[in-house]
């Protein structure tokens, strides 16, 4: 790497990672379990006596301009957009694109295309219905799926799709609730506050609340949410074309994709109303055009500290690595079984590779000195500031806080994601009894005093998760089951008393198949008589899964406990402290990291330069048959082949965009200036891997699927006319 490079890297990351933006994802539903809170570390910051005192610190210069962008919808900068675009967003028409955008709520996003509750999302996030209403003669993942006629609309056994309908600012009463406390006391009081303004707000199943941490906990905004349960396939693509490329092309571009799917939402038994819907353009955008993507970005963690930092880089990234890498290679010889077992697993090994790669680029991301040196003088001025302002002494102790709670954290966890994480108990058998127990004890509790994911306002999706008829296979079940509790007795040893008691003379595998082969709980009335006679029906049970879940339940909680008092609580305080000292010192003009909730981000059409060749912003349809070779990942499906003398083979089918993204994205729909649908996000770029941490705006990348060639395979490949039709009734060319 040349020395200019390094210099334009060393002041992207200096301007990116001193954007003090700060956010909090910690706790909230759909987040990845084995990254409890804000993953907190080991010992690096800057000591209090090695700063220098407030009368010799250095004067901080003005902050840079803040690169990328996920800005909230309550508190948009159409000023600043106006200045670089000359396009200035009106109430009315951020309003329309809240409205319009939807949420998938395991973690994807979407937005309405018409009047009567069509939904467009990406192929990967639909995946999990595709493959739950696909049977052994019946594959739609590897045939796609078409509803010639709204009768034919399969209904999806667990989707949920969310609409938001309102923000409200809710820091007053939570900072009320919390005043004068400290650690546990504090986190006590913030999540039974955070359950009450909820049960408040969710007046029926058909509206979810969510209190959600905005800042490191320096704001609280209350999302609510219009639920839909009825959920239904309307179309998807076979598998082989919306993962064209696979795994080598993931996180790459050029791409030829068709990674698109559409669903519909139902009220009362009848396609919903959804008068907020985006129009669709027939023509796709064109480089240079301004470009929005509205959705729901999962976490980012661009204003952690070092200690965070270093925590993700040392511990919680390596271990995630080799335990999908174990995954990995279990599936792939899961697969060698046959045609049916492939079925069973494909989506689950498309996660677990998109997985590792997603997660090299992160730890490379904070391999980088550029990145780290950046980071350690954005913190080391902001501790500065603190020392300096008498008011912000409530801040000063706050790294030190936080880094000796990721010093606890590297202690607790081990037994934390392997017994209360679900490490130790990859089932969906074993799940669906973990629920039962802790739901029937849970709702014997206040409703402030109980689990977060068990309090009345989440209890509607965590019922949807418990009684789903969603296929369960034994095969699968005994395989993955196995091989956790292989990794369980790896990582906690032989000898740990919880390994001892579920394992005792068994070997994982002998385990696994006596439970899996024992337990009813594949019935989904078996569960609900469970649920509904209560804590004591529970406890009489024998059913061996049953029987697992409970074994372990005194061990889980307690580990749960510890870790809410030793980590959890000084991270969550720390932060808010964090939070407001920036506020003080920088303002609120920086957008806060990603929380799964509604993100609206601006950027261009437009490719960038790689040594030796400049990357186009589009790929056409005739570059997929270019790179068919006949064999996966490279095969193009039966259906595309024999179309190929009916396409415009010119057309674009994908595009990239300056647009900053991250995961959760997924699904999310690419908008023009007249909030028209011009493509639809499914992927990064190589370059986009670090966006965890800062965004590059010289080569980060959002990847998409075009909307003229969406409309084009519809149309020329799967006949799907209904689809098309009603589509074009809100198209723009």
């Amino acid at each position: 790497m040349n020395r200019s490079e390094l210099a334009r890297r060393a002041a992207f990351h200096a301007t990116v990672l001193a954007t003090l933006s700060a956010a909090a994802c910690a706790g909230n539903s759909g987040t990845d379990p084995s990254a409890p809170v804000r993953s907190v570390p080991c010992p690096s910051a800057p000591e209090p006596s090695a700063i220098a005192p407030a009368s010799s610190a250095p004067k901080l210069s003005p902050l840079p301009p803040v690169t990328g962008g996920m800005w909230l919808l309550n508190d948009f900068p159409s000023e600043r957009l106006e200045r670089e675009h000359g396009f200035k967003p009106t109430k009315e028409w951020l309003d329309h694109v809240r409205l319009g955008s939807v949420r998938l709520a395991r973690g994807c996003s979407g937005s309405f295309v018409s009047p009567s509750g069509l939904v467009l999302t990406n192929h990967h996030c639909a995946h999990s219905c595709i493959e739950q209403v696909s049977t052994a003669k019946k594959d739609y993942d590897k045939d796609g799926y078409l509803a010639v006629a709204e009768k034919d609309e399969l209904k999806c056994p667990n989707t949920e799709i969310n609409q938001l309908v309102a923000i409200t600012d809710v820091t007053q009463r939570v900072n009320a609730a919390t005043k004068g406390l400290a650690d546990k006391d504090y986190n006590t009081a913030l999540k039974g506050e955070m359950s009450k303004i909820e049960k408040e707000c969710a007046t029926g199943d058909e509206v979810r609340c969510d209190v959600v941490s905005l800042y490191h906990g320096g704001q609280y905004h209350l999302y609510k949410y219009r639920r839909y349960q009825d959920v239904r396939l309307v179309f998807a693509p076979e598998f082989a074309i919306a993962f064209f490329g696979g795994d080598p092309d993931n996180f790459m571009f050029p791409r030829y994709d068709l990674d698109v799917s559409f669903l519909r939402v139902y009220d009362n038994g009848k396609p919903a109303s959804t008068p907020d819907y985006f129009g669709w353009s027939t023509t796709g955008p064109k480089e240079g055009d301004l470009s929005f993507v509205s959705g729901h970005p999962g976490s980012t963690s661009r204003t952690l500290t070092m200690a965070e930092l270093e925590y993700m880089r040392d511990f919680h990234i390596p271990a995630r690595l080799l335990r999908l890498t174990e995954i990995r290679g279990a599936l792939t010889e899961f697969q060698k079984r046959g045609a049916e077992q492939k079925r069973m697993s494909t989506s689950t090994l498309f996660y677990v590779e998109n997985g590792i790669k997603a997660l090299k680029g992160r730890r490379e991301a904070l391999l980088d000195p550029t990145v780290m040196n950046a980071k350690l003088a954005e913190e080391k001025a902001l501790r500065e500031r603190v020392q300096a302002d008498p008011e912000l002494q409530p801040a000063s102790t706050a790294w030190d806080t936080i880094a000796a709670a990721q010093r606890k954290l590297v202690e607790l966890r081990k037994p934390y994601l392997y017994l209360e994480g679900g490490y130790g108990f990859w089932s969906e058998l074993f799940g669906v009894a973990r629920s039962i127990v802790r739901a029937t004890e849970e709702l014997t509790k206040p409703n402030e005093q109980r689990l977060r994911e068990y309090v009345d306002s989440q209890l509607p999706a965590t019922k949807q998760q418990m009684f789903s008829p969603a296929p369960i296979h034994q095969e699968f079940e005994i395989v993955t089951l196995a091989l956790s509790l292989s990794q369980l007795r790896e990582e906690l040893g032989a000898d740990h008393p919880v390994v001892r008691k579920v394992l005792g003379k068994l070997s994982p595998l002998e385990l696994a198949t006596k439970v899996v082969k024992g337990s009813k709980l594949a019935d989904v009335k078996v569960r609900k008589q469970l649920f509904e006679g209560g804590k004591a029906a529970v406890d009489a049970s024998n059913d061996p899964m049953i029987v697992l879940a409970r074994s372990i339940e005194t061990e889980a909680r307690e580990v749960r406990a510890r870790y809410e008092e030793l980590v959890e609580a000084p991270v969550r305080k720390s932060s808010e402290l964090l939070a407001k000292a920036r506020f003080k010192v920088y303002g609120t003009s920086a957008y806060p990291d990603a929380t799964f909730t509604l993100r609206l981000s601006w950027g261009q059409v437009k490719g960038w330069s790689e040594p030796g060749r400049e990357v186009r912003p589009f790929t056409e349809f005739g570059g997929a048959f270019e790179r068919h070779t006949g064999q996966h990942p490279f095969a193009l499906p039966k259906s595309w082949l024999d179309s190929k003398d009916k396409l415009a083979l010119q057309t674009h089918i994908n595009f990239v965009t300056t647009n900053d993204i991250i995961g959760g994205n997924s699904g999310s729909p690419v908008l023009d200036k007249d909030a028209r649908v011009v493509g639809l996000i499914f992927d990064g770029n190589i370059h986009s891997l670090g966006g965890d941490y800062g965004f590059d705006p010289v080569k980060n990348r959002a990847v998409a699927v075009d909307s003229a060639g969406i409309l084009h395979a519809l149309d020329k490949i799967y006949g799907a006319t209904r689809v098309r039709d009603e589509l074009s009734a809100g198209a723009k060319k």
